[in-house]
């Protein structure tokens, strides 16, 4: 049930953005120039003008346009890009509602991208977003390598930036406290192995992202440390980084290699983001070992909070960044900038560890 009213309330809210996109009443459009203000898929779109035709908020021009019959309010005082990581992430989706969410409560116009997990991409929309002239960027992609010519565009044409989760040059950064979030999780990590395990650890297994440069690895630096603060006896020469890549094919691809030349036994396991972890403990259970191995994420998204309800899980928590809670912070963050108040240059993101025992409390409407 939950899942279906947060479906309609997307649906809401999109057939909103759809309406927003007529800058004023009689102004005619077609389906492209709707997809290219909004960022909607055309299927979407289309599906939404034909509803909305249908309750007489839109009319069909006879130029294969459409125009508004709803009376516009003020527009909006200020017009801000978000280019999302990729739609196709849990995370990514939850940070990308929440925004839409704030940005309309906050009556700001918002022009969408999907960056689709590619640089190249995430440096087409910074060109395209520049060229719409918008007030502000928020600018949520992955890879450390694009940075800097995001930005160099971006300050070019004049307009300031949001970074999300990844530092951009001359940027505001908002997200994860990547090294206080480690050492919650590698906390949780060293007492669980101090309970079940007396201690005895074999190897721990850190799971990077590369691509994302080095601020986020602290993540994985603070979980060594505060597995460290529990357990200091643990040697360098048992703890084993591999790549993860971001996906869940890679991170089992790349446990299953070590599973196999190893034969592991008691090991921690943490990783970059859910996703990885999610990924290590698979290859773990798919080789028989599941109950060798324990391990922590980062993120808390839906798929590591489903995994912790299964019972016999391994996964003993994830320290969760509440991207459901993004967008009000950064759409009021987005505003002050817009209206040149002083902000700082970092705004960390609210971090608890969710755990199986925990994680209803926190999460218990998604059993609706």
């Amino acid at each position: 049930m939950a899942r279906q009213l947060k479906a309609e309330t997307n649906s809401v809210l999109r057939a909103c953005e759809v309406l927003r996109s007529f800058q004023s009443r009689g102004e005619a459009l077609r389906v492209r120039d709707i997809v290219r203000r909004t960022g909607l898929h055309k299927a979407t779109v289309s599906r939404l003008l034909g509803l909305l035709a249908e309750g007489g908020m839109v009319e069909r021009t006879e130029t294969r346009g459409y125009t508004s019959l709803v009376e516009m309010s003020a527009p909006s005082a200020f017009r801000v890009g978000y280019a999302s990581q990729t739609e196709a992430s849990a995370f990514a989706q939850e940070v990308t509602a929440s925004i839409r969410q704030a940005a309309d409560r906050a009556r700001v116009q918002l022009v969408f991208a999907d960056n689709r997990g590619s640089p190249m991409v995430a440096l087409r929309n910074a060109e395209k977003l520049a060229k719409e002239r918008v007030n502000l960027v928020i600018e949520f992609q992955t890879f450390d390598s694009v940075a800097p010519l995001i930005s160099s565009k971006l300050q070019q044409a004049g307009i300031p930036m949001i970074a999300i989760d990844i530092p951009h040059p001359g940027a505001v950064y908002f997200g994860a406290n990547n090294y206080e979030a480690g050492l919650i999780a590698g906390r949780a990590l060293g007492r669980w192995a101090a309970h079940h395990w007396n201690g005895d650890v074999e190897h721990v297994l850190l799971i990077e992202l590369g691509a994302a440069g080095r601020l986020p690895q602290l993540r994985l630096t603070g979980s060594l440390a505060g597995l460290r603060e529990i357990l200091p006896g643990i040697p360098d020469d048992r703890v084993v980084r591999v790549e993860g890549a971001d996906t869940l094919r890679h991170s089992i691809a790349a446990v299953r290699k070590f599973v196999r030349f190893v034969r592991p036994r008691n090991v921690l396991i943490t990783a970059i983001n859910d996703t990885c972890a999610i990924g290590a403990l698979r290859a773990f259970e798919e080789a028989g070992i599941g109950e060798q191995c324990a391990a922590v994420g980062h993120g808390a998204v839906r798929d590591a909070r489903t995994e912790m309800r299964r019972q016999g899980s391994r996964l003993i928590g994830s320290v969760a960044f509440f991207p459901e809670r993004y967008g009000a912070a950064v759409i009021k963050l987005a505003t002050a900038m817009l209206k040149n108040e002083a902000v700082p240059p970092a705004v960390f993101t609210a971090h608890r560890l969710i755990t199986p025992e925990n994680v209803d409390r926190f999460y218990g409407n998604e059993l609706d």
